[in-house]
């Protein structure tokens, strides 16, 4: 079984050192291969073109930034449809777009391939453990088919249902994520802003109702004033964004996480896309100042 993985980035390059852990062969395509050096070391046969790293491939994972870049990646000049051999299984785990997974389906089909969308939750700590969850859209038959597989990448793996299902509950983790990070980030600004113990503070809510995957995902960096990313706050605005343009002329307004995301996204306009998602805990205080 060979596997082949494009979009080698924080998510992707974890993934790829878990399938190789467990002894799978896996080759990949980057960009920028010079930044892969351990990865290769690690086992990974870099190929020199898309083309080249797919041709050949039983199964197709890809990971990369958004619908753009999903939809340039499958359907392009030198797109993995043109490229890939009949009965490869393509598998798209970047967060995108439900309708554009639909579409994704439908092309493999008339390739004489089959295709599921399964993005994945945990963040970069899920990645490098091994234990991320994963949501399924689909054909059934198609999941089965590479169980054994999503083993070495994840703790669970969830069928939701036909084609496009796999985004559409990626969409239903993100607007729950986002309220749950705003009410964590409120809850350190307020602490800060009283000037408490924030250790303690942490110790004492988190064996508590306010314990959350947020909180154990971000508490500690938190404390430490790091903004590094366990996922990059713009590809939570993504995904929010991707959400509502779902829901559009449907009269649902889903204002708690809409708050959230207009702040993500002003925090991205003014250039800290990149930050970590628990960063939004300093965008409250630094805004107070500045409104004050």
């Amino acid at each position: 079984m060979k596997i082949s993985f494009i979009g080698l980035g924080i998510m992707g390059s974890a993934m790829v050192r878990n399938l190789l852990k467990k002894g799978y062969t896996v080759q990949g395509w980057a960009r920028h291969p010079d930044k892969l050096n351990s990865l290769v070391q690690a086992g990974l046969q870099l190929k020199d073109s898309l083309i080249s790293a797919v041709a050949d491939a039983d199964i197709v994972f890809t990971m990369v930034g958004g619908p753009a870049d999903v939809k340039e990646l499958y359907f392009g000049e030198n797109g993995i449809l043109k490229h890939v051999k009949k009965g490869t299984i393509l598998i798209d785990c970047t967060s995108s777009s439900p309708a554009l997974a639909q579409e994704i389906f439908k092309a493999a089909e008339l390739y004489g391939c089959e295709a599921l969308d399964m993005p994945v939750s945990g963040g970069q700590k899920g990645a490098e453990a091994g234990t991320l969850s994963l949501f399924a859209g689909g054909k059934l038959e198609t999941l089965e088919k590479v169980k054994p597989i999503l083993k070495a990448v994840s703790a669970t793996v969830t069928y939701e249902g036909p084609a496009g299902y796999g985004q559409h509950t990626k969409l239903v983790n993100q607007i729950m994520v986002a309220g749950q990070l705003a009410g964590m980030c409120e809850g350190f600004a307020y602490a800060i802003e009283k000037g408490l113990d924030l250790k303690a503070v942490l110790q004492s809510v988190s064996p508590g109702a306010a314990r959350c995957a947020s909180l154990d995902l971000y508490g500690e960096k938190i404390l430490q004033g790091d903004k590094t990313p366990g996922g990059a706050l713009r590809y939570l605005v993504k995904d929010l964004k991707n959400a509502y343009a779902e829901l559009e002329g449907s009269g649902l307004d889903l204002a708690v996480s809409r708050q959230a995301m207009n702040c993500y996204a002003t925090m991205e306009a003014e250039g800290h896309g990149d930050d970590g998602t628990q960063a939004l805990t300093w965008f409250y205080r630094e805004h107070r100042k500045k409104n004050s």
